[in-house]
């Protein structure tokens, strides 16, 4: 899905960027401003975003710290690393994000942060469940947003598991939204990550052409274990029956 899935978010941005008219000014002290309002306890790294061309403008050294990333990596690397099941949640709610700034009037535009979280592979191949906040830092006359400001705080051992969630926090006085649904537009694409390693090992062996009986035997598992993983995997891949399972096993490279 990867080059699917960063074409998709470059097409996002350019949708909130439009036809914006940037203006070259200095706004060091609206970063600190605004860093203050993204404040999260934990270890983070801030950084500013070139909406309209789909590129990191600065990041802090303190990403080599947490992600161990240079501070010169491109977006695109960067979000490769996205776990593959976090990658569908990230483009729902990048849409979400897109359609709720449309829908405010100019003014409000830099009264609303974004907030919500997804895991990402450090350079050591361990996910980091990071909390990604941003606000938007310029926009043209017409409202299209060109500079954002975000904050990526490390709360892996906040939030150990559990789906991302979107929601969008109010700034001087405005109403929050809390636990946003998005539309799902984008699905997560099936992966060996999403079985569990009995769950391949059953998988593989009916590939193989085994039956349940046989799969247990060879696994020391009872035939009801057995039937039960089928229904897990039936259940994960969304298959109508063992022959869609294995065929689809087989075709998308999942043994």
């Amino acid at each position: 899905m990867k080059p699917l899935f960063t074409n998709e978010a470059k097409k996002i941005w350019g949708e909130i960027a439009k036809n914006a008219k940037i203006e070259s000014h200095s706004y060091e002290l609206e970063i600190h401003k605004k860093l203050l309002e993204l404040f999260q306890a934990g270890s983070f790294y801030y950084f500013i975003f070139d909406v309209k061309n789909g590129e990191y403008e600065f990041i802090s050294p303190e990403i080599t710290t947490i992600l161990g990333y240079p501070t010169d990596i491109k977006v695109m690397d960067h979000l490769e690393n996205i776990h593959p099941q976090d990658q569908p949640y990230f483009l729902n709610f990048e849409n979400t994000l897109r359609e709720f700034f449309a829908k405010l009037p100019v003014d409000k535009k830099q009264k609303y942060k974004v907030r919500y979280d997804f895991r990402i592979k450090n350079s050591l191949g361990k996910y980091v469940r990071i909390l990604h906040q941003l606000v938007i830092l310029q926009h043209d006359d017409l409202g299209n947003i060109y500079k954002s400001l975000g904050i990526h705080t490390d709360i892996s051992q906040l939030k150990k598991s559990g789906a991302p969630a979107l929601s969008f926090i109010g700034l001087e006085g405005e109403p929050s939204y809390i636990n946003v649904k998005s539309k799902k537009i984008y699905r997560p694409a099936i992966t060996l990550e999403l079985f569990t390693k009995r769950e391949k090992q059953v998988l593989q062996l009916f590939a193989a052409g085994k039956s349940s009986l046989e799969t247990g035997a060879f696994l020391n598992l009872s035939k009801l274990t057995v039937d039960n993983y089928r229904k897990k995997l039936l259940l994960k891949t969304n298959s109508k029956n063992l022959n869609a399972l294995v065929s689809r096993a087989i075709m998308e490279d999942w043994l």
